[in-house]
């Protein structure tokens, strides 16, 4: 990526990561420890001469006590209650063939928000846990289909079908192919 845009999404990113170690007294070494992340790795994060992957972004989460959606919402202005398309935030994981829209963004006071993801065929990403334990998730796929790991069982879920639970552990997401796979995903917090 080289050194992130002032003002850019990646930069407020950035900024962000940086501003919540600080919050906790965190050391660059305390975070590494927490995370399993390099320190080096974690310092060039936070200079924005890195972008994340979904699963470092999913780690930081984790240890920060958020959901995805909710970090890059605090580096977004407060949404409104009507978030057209073209405003929706979008953040692409160009190394896993990932793409996420936040269709409804989180919003303080309510305990939900929508998601559309697309995972390219092949692709796979992997969170090692929730960013809040207990999580609650529906997934609805909209085209294609995704193999999702979650408490050791993988779920086939093709065009049409939804598949629902409580996230309180490792997930996987995978696109056997041979298209891509588009899907709404429901987070619910606990």
């Amino acid at each position: 990526m080289g050194n992130a845009e002032p003002g850019s999404v990646d930069a407020r990113l950035a900024e962000r990561l940086g501003e919540l170690r600080a919050e906790r007294g965190w050391s660059l070494e305390e975070l590494a420890h927490r995370t399993g992340v390099s320190r080096s790795t974690l310092s060039r994060l936070e200079r924005g001469e890195l972008s994340p992957t979904a699963a470092l972004l999913g780690r930081l989460c984790t240890v920060h006590g958020r959901t995805m959606s909710r970090l890059l919402l605090e580096v977004e202005a407060e949404p409104p209650r009507l978030v057209p398309a073209g405003r929706q935030p979008v953040w692409r994981d160009e190394e896993s063939g990932f793409v996420r829209r936040s269709v409804s963004p989180p919003h303080a006071g309510l305990r939900a928000e929508v998601v559309e993801g697309v995972l390219d065929a092949g692709a796979s990403i992997a969170y090692e846990n929730p960013p809040v334990p207990g999580l609650e998730q529906h997934i609805w796929v909209l085209e294609g289909t995704v193999e999702i790991t979650v408490d050791d069982i993988v779920h086939t879920v093709s065009t049409g079908d939804c598949l629902r639970f409580r996230l309180r552990g490792p997930s996987r997401f995978h696109c056997p192919g041979p298209a891509r796979v588009r899907y709404a995903l429901m987070i619910v917090l606990p």
